[in-house]
């Protein structure tokens, strides 16, 4: 059974309206708390130390805060699963300062030392019309991305050949320096300049890659698109992005939707809106008249005496929500069109009727407005 994230504004304490620096405050706290080389005893606290992490990568992201805040964990493509402790040490260990959290808990923990890279991230714009929004779809998209030299496995090392540790940092991917201060001897950590923090060079380099240790390739991957995503949203892909030189795990393929006007129809959140134009013979005797929805042309039934401004509901005809509760309507417009031109004919006829006291109006007092009529459909 998948298990139910929990809000990130609840996993690390913060109102919705945090400012950044009390993010990342409660972010520092929580990471302390739950460090593992702090807990060994408590086989709980990694995963409440990943979880923390996940929620500081959304909440102290503007972009990616501003889409959790209207989509919830659903505007990542489902949430994804959460990051692993390298990818953790990697991105957020400048809070606890230059040294890491390995120095940040003394000594370098049982966790320094080399950190696996991550490969850079791959962007897309993939662009969805309304029925492919409203429903969801499956898109196969061609793309280039580098992949790891399969010769070397990755390592850039020609075949058969081995690695060799490095001399500077002894294979830690780190050089240490001691600095007195007048708080006592503090270590500070810094990439090895030899080996560029992967403790290890290459003897002979790979006659394939040159010793890159990845190789460009063109490929397809399947996409699948979850009903109720909107324009501008971003979804992603682990591991479909660029494999790191010498070795590492990919990035992550990143998506992003453009979602393309619909010729007659309007999006409004989950519902659809269509402007329909009505003679005003039509709105006086009442008409049957096709309109056009996601699913294609449906019958509507125009009542006689129907008032310009009148709003038809074709309910569960909008879009597929995005979190999965329910579907959204369409709402039909009714407007009275007046002719801008009349024949000499029409106009002796139309004069006839001026002064009929059926064309006169008289708006009752339970007649609504537009305004009131709008707002009557969305409470």
């Amino acid at each position: 059974m998948a298990t139910v994230k929990r809000d990130y504004y609840e996993v690390l304490g913060v109102a919705k309206n945090a400012e950044g620096d009390v993010i990342k405050s409660a972010y520092r706290k929580m990471a302390i708390k739950y460090h593992p080389d702090k807990n060994p005893d408590d086989p709980t606290a990694e995963d409440k130390f990943k979880e923390a992490a996940e929620a500081y990568e959304v909440l102290s992201n503007a972009d990616k805060r501003a889409r959790y805040d209207r989509f919830g964990h659903q505007a990542s493509g489902g949430g994804g699963g959460q990051p692993n402790m390298e990818d953790i040490f990697s991105q957020f260990g400048d809070i606890f300062g230059g040294g890491g959290f390995g120095d940040f808990f003394g000594g370098g923990g049982q966790r320094g030392g080399r950190r696996q890279r991550k490969g850079s991230n791959l962007r897309i714009k993939l662009k969805l019309d309304l029925e492919e929004v409203a429903n969801g779809v499956e898109k196969k998209i061609k793309v280039k991305r580098y992949v790891a030299c399969q010769p070397c496995s990755g390592t850039g090392a020609k075949n058969g050949t081995e690695l060799k540790t490095c001399a500077t940092c002894q294979g830690s991917g780190q050089t240490k320096r001691v600095v007195n201060t007048m708080l006592g001897q503090m270590v500070s950590a810094s990439t090895c300049p030899t080996c560029n923090g992967e403790g290890q060079t290459v003897t002979a380099t790979c006659e394939v890659c040159k010793g890159d240790g990845r190789q460009l390739h063109e490929e397809v991957i399947p996409i699948n698109i979850p009903a109720g995503v909107a324009n501008d949203m971003q979804l992603s892909m682990n591991g479909k992005g660029n494999y790191p030189e010498r070795g590492g795990v990919p990035g992550d393929l990143l998506i992003q939707i453009e979602e393309e006007p619909h010729e007659f129809l309007k999006r409004d959140g989950n519902n659809v809106m269509f402007e329909q134009y009505i003679s005003f013979v039509d709105a006086a005797l009442g008409a049957s008249l096709e309109v056009p929805t996601i699913e294609g042309k449906v019958k509507i039934k125009v009542d006689p005496g129907t008032q310009p401004g009148k709003i038809l509901r074709l309910r569960g005809k909008g879009i597929k929500d995005l979190n999965g509760y329910g579907r959204g309507d369409q709402l039909i417009h009714l407007n009275v069109w007046t002719p801008k031109n009349v024949s000499s004919q029409e106009r002796e006829l139309l004069e006839k009727l001026r002064n009929s006291d059926n064309f006169t109006p008289h708006p009752g007092k339970n007649e609504k407005g537009f305004f009131e009529k709008v707002k009557e459909y969305f409470q």
